[in-house]
């Protein structure tokens, strides 16, 4: 009989993002964090509306983060031998493809917010006529747009030879960045398991919200090959073991889209729970349960988890923002007018009420509920009064606003307005943001026991 620590049984946690790749070790008993280690991953942008990462960075730094962790665990003499399962979670619609022989990307990953792919939606809209445009959103719960993994993998197909031959020769894999991780963790080239699960593959607009499978029609639409897809899989299940770093035959049992993720972090299981998510976008996700609620008001349907082979799938509506944090860390790299994101609520509440500054941080088109993939970026009501307090302020009312605009939304299409929002991600810390958000929205905004901090 195997005896554990002063802790208990250990859960380690995958947490791979858009801005940074995370490790986290969990007591399984209590949920209490008690170490992690956090790395920066580069974004590349070879051209405007180009958004890359290195697929290795990704990995490496991933493996960086568990081996660092298990350090930190050593030190506080807990034994590492004491974790007994790893989840992963990960930034959704970011696309990679891979040669599986050899394990070497066919091209950096395309990160979701990239906009490269913009004909490539504009063609695909030409093949729409009639009622079609209403099936493929009724299959896959999503409007056609550069957001998607199918229209990122549509423009690889066409714009990047390596890939096609690849494709060709039957050497080509495709993944969101859960599949390419549990890939490469899990043997890789030595039998790498090419998985992914319910809420990534709902993200790809290649699934059938109905069958969970890869759909037929849709995939002959957008003309990709099923054979270059993962096996999809729950949310909650022993998928393989560890055979890389030191935590090597530890099972991965957990595979969650990182919104979704938050979802069942904030413990929203009930139909007509939401949570907000402020990261580098900004995500709102609302349980509609086992009903599949088909939006009319611009917002997306999408699979909120499944935990277990033979459970039923939950069901969310999602109004996802492009630029939330990210306009923030613009103000500070490349105006150069912050030194320090944790200021903002400092510099927003120095801000006099003399001229109103407005900013639109559409540097990559509005989302929901929009859908605008030609909007760009906009700042105006600038006057010779106008300050660097002015426009902190001006980039966090926008988040704000635009996530008004989805609960609007989310309240028309399910018919009962909310009477409270969860929310977590980077920006939460902003006392400043989220009192401005509880006031814009008129309902109670916080996190979970704090829930009545920011009540309006």
């Amino acid at each position: 009989m195997s005896t554990r620590g002063r802790f208990g049984p250990l859960v380690g946690a995958i947490d791979e993002g858009t801005s940074s790749a995370r490790f986290l070790v969990f007591a399984a008993n209590t949920g209490e964090v008690l170490t992690y280690h956090q790395e920066q991953v580069t974004q590349i942008c070879p051209k405007e509306g180009w958004v890359e990462q290195d697929p290795f960075e990704i990995l490496t730094k991933v493996k960086n983060c568990v081996e660092t962790s298990i350090d930190h665990l050593k030190k506080l003499d807990i034994d590492p031998g004491d974790i007994v399962s790893i989840g992963l979670t990960n930034q959704r619609e970011t696309t990679i493809v891979w040669d599986p022989l050899t394990g070497k990307p066919l091209y950096n990953a395309i990160v979701w917010l990239d906009v490269r792919n913009a004909d490539t939606v504009d063609q695909m809209r030409s093949k729409i006529y009639g009622k079609k445009a209403e099936t493929l959103k009724t299959i896959s719960g999503l409007p056609i747009s550069t957001y998607f993994s199918a229209l990122k993998l549509r423009w690889l197909l066409d714009n990047v030879p390596e890939v096609k031959t690849a494709v060709e020769q039957k050497r080509c894999f495709f993944g969101t960045v859960d599949t390419w991780l549990i890939w490469n963790l899990t043997g890789g080239v030595h039998g790498g398991l090419h998985i992914t699960d319910v809420t990534n593959a709902s993200r790809t607009m290649l699934m059938s919200l109905q069958t969970l499978q890869w759909d037929p029609m849709l995939c002959r639409f957008f003309d990709i090959p099923m054979s270059v897809l993962p096996q999809i899989r729950s949310s909650s299940e022993i998928y393989g073991y560890l055979a890389e770093t030191s935590l090597r035959g530890v099972p991965i049992s957990g595979c969650l889209g990182d919104q979704q993720a938050a979802l069942v972090g904030q413990m929203c299981w009930k139909q007509g729970q939401a949570k907000n998510t402020y990261g580098t976008g900004c995500f709102l996700l609302y349980n509609t349960g086992t009903a599949i609620v088909q939006s009319t008001h611009g917002l997306l349907t999408t699979v909120a988890y499944k935990l277990g082979k033979n459970s039923p799938a939950i069901y969310a509506l999602e109004g996802s923002v492009a630029v939330a944090g990210a306009a923030i860390s613009w103000l500070r790299d490349n105006l150069h007018i912050l030194s320090d994101v944790n200021i903002t609520a400092e510099l927003a509440q120095a801000a006099s009420s003399t001229g109103q500054v407005m900013f639109v941080p559409a540097f990559s088109g509005l989302y929901a509920p929009y859908w605008r993939n030609d909007a760009r970026g906009l700042i105006f009501g600038i006057s010779e009064e106008t300050k660097k307090e002015h426009l902190v302020k001006a980039a966090l009312e926008a988040v704000c606003f635009q996530t008004r605009d989805i609960l609007e939304a989310m309240n028309q299409d399910c018919g009962i307005p909310l009477t409270k929002l969860l929310v977590d991600g980077g920006m939460t810390v902003n006392s400043y943001a989220m009192q401005l958000q509880a006031d814009l929205c008129g309902i109670p905004v916080g996190k979970g026991h704090l829930l009545l901090l920011f009540d309006y």
